[in-house]
């Protein structure tokens, strides 16, 4: 069990609530920060859980930094979580108001901070693992890198239930992998393919042609996704779907507004994955949601009816 010190002072831990709401209202994510659906006593506690990895993740990927100082960064981030629990965060700058209100909520909530610490290790990764040669790779990968906050929402809105944890695990991944597919061409320039390797052999899918295909789509040339990488992107987005339908069950288990915030987070991915599947997989050029979308989805939540 973590030992806990004394809780910050009440004037403290609402400046440091703030800094990571405000954090949260000016950084657009697939995650359920400051969205009216979401009930208002669970805000605080999921708005320090965002702050806490948006701000990881900005090391990770943001430009400015070498691989060395990626990782030392993410280091210290993990010194600082421990360092928060313990309670030695100081109020010197916005960073350390994230840790305030990060130990806070581990301290409320009795949050594991093993999750945050399995998200600081998939950050890492992303530092120094640019391909993956199976399936089962990438799957652990977002099992650190997307799965924790899943588990982290369920337990500030008060559920411990392994049926729902494993529910959450499957819909957290299926938004992963769909992120991964929906920002294919721009990982491409960044150097990193979350693609499997093994599919890509199977399927004759050569990176040189990608390339190509990637660099005329990004001038603004005329390209179109060969088919051998269309068929790998047919077979990811299947395994990604059926993923989706394994993670209907969490949407269904909790109650209140809860219910209706994963059911359109449930909506939101399943309706890029769509968008993906009605181009034949050609992802050069990264699908997105419109304002139509928006209504579309209203919808469905409203109905619950699914993909």
């Amino acid at each position: 069990m973590t030992a806990f010190a004394a809780a910050a002072p009440a004037d403290l831990l609402d400046r440091a609530y703030a800094a990571c709401a405000q954090l949260a209202r000016t950084h657009y994510e697939n995650f359920p920060v400051a969205s009216l659906l979401l009930p208002r006593r669970m805000r605080p506690a999921v708005s320090a859980v965002y702050a806490f990895a948006r701000r990881a993740d900005d090391f990770a990927d943001e430009p400015g930094y070498t691989d060395a100082e990626r990782l030392v960064l993410l280091d210290s981030w993990q010194q600082r979580l421990e360092a928060s629990v313990a309670g030695k965060a100081q109020a010197a700058d916005s960073d350390d108001l994230i840790f305030i209100a990060v130990a806070d909520a581990i301290r409320t909530h009795d949050l594991p901070v093993s999750l945050f610490t399995d998200l600081l290790s998939a950050f890492r990764q992303d530092v120094c693992k640019k391909r993956y040669g199976t399936w089962t790779q990438v799957l652990d990968y977002c099992s650190r890198s997307a799965n924790p906050v899943g588990r982290l929402v369920l337990r500030i809105a008060g559920y411990r239930d392994d049926v729902l944890d494993r529910s959450s695990d499957a819909l957290c991944t299926a938004l992963q992998l769909t992120n991964f597919w929906q920002d294919f061409a721009v990982d491409w320039r960044n150097g990193r393919l979350y693609v499997p390797r093994a599919d890509c052999l199977v399927h004759g899918a050569g990176e040189a042609a990608l390339d190509g295909a990637v660099t005329r789509a990004a001038a603004g040339q005329p390209a179109v996704m060969p088919p051998e990488w269309a068929a790998v992107m047919r077979e990811v987005s299947r395994r990604t779907r059926l993923l989706f339908q394994e993670g209907r069950a969490v949407c269904d288990g909790v109650s209140g507004r809860l219910k209706y915030e994963l059911r359109l987070t449930w909506h939101g991915g399943s309706r890029i994955l769509e968008r993906i599947e009605r181009s034949e997989f050609d992802v050069l050029r990264r699908p997105a949601l419109t304002a139509k979308d928006a209504l579309v989805l209203a919808g469905r939540t409203a109905l619950w009816s699914g993909a």
